[in-house]
């Protein structure tokens, strides 16, 4: 139960991530092609790509971390036994989940001091809140799938999708 709902949730927050990822490159493609031949670049491209590409690739690390798809150092361990690769690919993972709430706990403090004094971005006055609280779903639920990745790892399962 618990992997369906994380593998199902972490595969709704990757198809979102790739599609706002799809339209900012559409917005830069847009905004270049402007720029070279009509002399008129996209009003604030920078800024929507800065908070698109944040949200983005947030939504998509849990999908990531599902498939161990982060960078795994594992140079020290090759020549360990697999229990001891899964005692530590366990503690590695908790580090990350433990990362992961300090990020969406720092990011989210971040959303509410911002909000309050009503920072907005310098060429199309969105407001800056926004970047920040995109931020905190993804990171929550990377969290979890490496706390559910870091249990099923100290009692010896392997298959963690």
């Amino acid at each position: 139960m618990i992997q369906g709902f994380l593998t199902s949730a972490s595969r709704w927050f990757a198809l979102v991530g790739s599609f706002i990822a799809m339209l900012v490159a559409g917005m830069s493609v847009y905004s270049i092609i402007g720029r070279a031949f009509l002399s008129k670049p996209l009003f604030g491209d920078v800024e929507l790509t800065q908070l698109g590409i944040a949200a983005s690739i947030s939504l998509c690390l849990p999908w990531c971390q599902l498939h161990r798809g982060n960078i795994l150092v594992d140079f020290f361990t090759q020549s360990t036994s697999p229990r001891t690769r899964q005692i530590l690919d366990s503690a590695g993972a908790l580090l990350l989940a433990a990362m992961c709430v300090l990020l969406a706990w720092r990011t989210t403090m971040g959303a509410i001091a911002v909000r309050e004094v009503s920072e907005t971005s310098m060429i199309l006055g969105l407001p800056m809140w926004w970047a920040y609280v995109s931020l905190a779903p993804g990171l929550l639920l990377s969290a979890l799938v490496a706390v559910w990745q870091s249990a099923r790892l100290l009692v010896g399962r392997e298959d963690l999708i």
